[in-house]
């Protein structure tokens, strides 16, 4: 096999590996958007996956792809990898970050599927550099301005959603504060129908061009498009845009049963009303992030606005226990994806070079 049909064979492994991790992505943040309307039961577990898939997949309709170019232009500075060293970096990321979202599902941890994918990806880029040039400056290889947005909305996107998720639950509490409970629930459990589709709208949008980032910067690497004269992602093909809104689309109709459980009944016993301001304090926050192309967590985002609700209910309703296991388990991720995906581009060198192709 000459040098182009290897580099052609790797990019297409690596889109397919890409659209994988986009497919892990949904079954693993399907409790993201179902996990409130299904522990409401105002929608039954098949009914809520296949209504939060349909909303993933038209996304695209409604969002741009600033967040893909965010990923895939603005937080590695792929030049510095030796071109040949290129595609082996995106492969170990995309490869960490599956491994650490399946070690995350099985143990019914709602874990970002963003900052894996981000994490592995970085980790994966500092290993190739370090392992061509040494410890010599190897921070270069990533951009400040897309670490800057990223590592911000760890922290933003939980408190903005938990602000906006209390204050629409004291507002709904004081404007149907005379209304019969009953009366309150039937309102709510068709919002709740809404408030589900709009953050499911959000997680595709924000989510899905995660994957496209990836898959735009595999085809650059391997010489089917250039970089923007500013370092910048070219126009995103329409291909790549519906196959990363089908994958995570399919993810979600698959469902994330384990961690449904967790976010849905563990955290915090939510009922019609609750659920609708969760959803749709996440929405809200989801949509803002997107419009910036900023790579948020929309685990980071529903638990938030969860707690929040919770909050608003009593400070005592919130499992804390469950919710501090949880943020420890998002201060690993970005670090545990990273170490992942060096030891698969160790992995990876170690194959080539036993089969003589470095």
């Amino acid at each position: 096999m000459d040098g182009q049909t290897a580099a052609f064979s790797l990019v297409v492994f690596i889109i397919f590996i890409a659209l994988v991790f986009d497919y892990v992505n949904g079954f693993h943040d399907a409790a993201n958007s179902i996990a409130t309307v299904v522990a409401t039961r105002v929608l039954s577990p098949g009914a809520a996956v296949a209504w939060a898939a349909f909303f993933n997949f038209i996304a695209f309709v409604v969002f741009g792809t600033a967040v893909a170019k965010t990923i895939g232009g603005d937080m590695v500075n792929i030049a510095k990898i030796p071109g040949n060293d290129q595609l082996f970096v995106l492969l170990a990321g995309v490869i960490g970050a599956v491994i650490w979202n399946l070690i995350t599902w099985y143990l019914g941890l709602p874990t970002s599927s963003s900052h894996a994918l981000v994490g592995a990806y970085a980790g994966a880029a500092l290993s190739s550099y370090i392992w061509h040039f040494g410890f010599n400056s190897p921070l270069t290889v990533l951009k400040a301005e897309g670490w800057i947005k990223t590592i911000s909305f760890i922290v933003l996107s939980p408190l903005i959603g938990m602000t906006l998720g209390f204050v629409l639950m004291v507002a709904v509490y004081w404007i149907f504060h005379r209304v019969s409970v009953n009366k309150v629930d039937r309102v709510f459990r068709v919002g709740q129908l809404f408030s589900a589709a709009a953050f499911s709208l959000g997680h595709g949008g924000n989510d899905a061009q995660k994957t496209m980032g990836i898959i735009m910067i595999a085809l650059v690497a391997g010489g089917f498009y250039s970089m923007t004269p500013e370092g910048k992602l070219p126009e995103i093909p329409l291909w790549v845009v519906l196959a990363a809104h089908s994958a995570i689309g399919l993810g979600t109709l698959s469902g994330g049963w384990r961690i449904v459980k967790t976010m849905g009944t563990k955290i915090v016993k939510l009922q019609p009303v609750g659920g609708f301001c969760a959803e749709t304090a996440g929405a809200i926050t989801l949509f803002g992030a997107t419009f910036f192309g900023i790579p948020v967590s929309t685990t980071h985002t529903i638990t938030g606005a969860i707690v929040g609700v919770g909050s608003a209910k009593r400070f005592s309703a919130v499992k804390w226990g469950i919710a501090s296991r949880i943020v420890w388990a998002w201060v690993l991720t970005i670090p545990a994806a990273a170490l992942i995906a060096t030891l698969t581009y160790g992995l990876i060198l170690i194959i080539e070079k036993l089969t003589g192709r470095i």
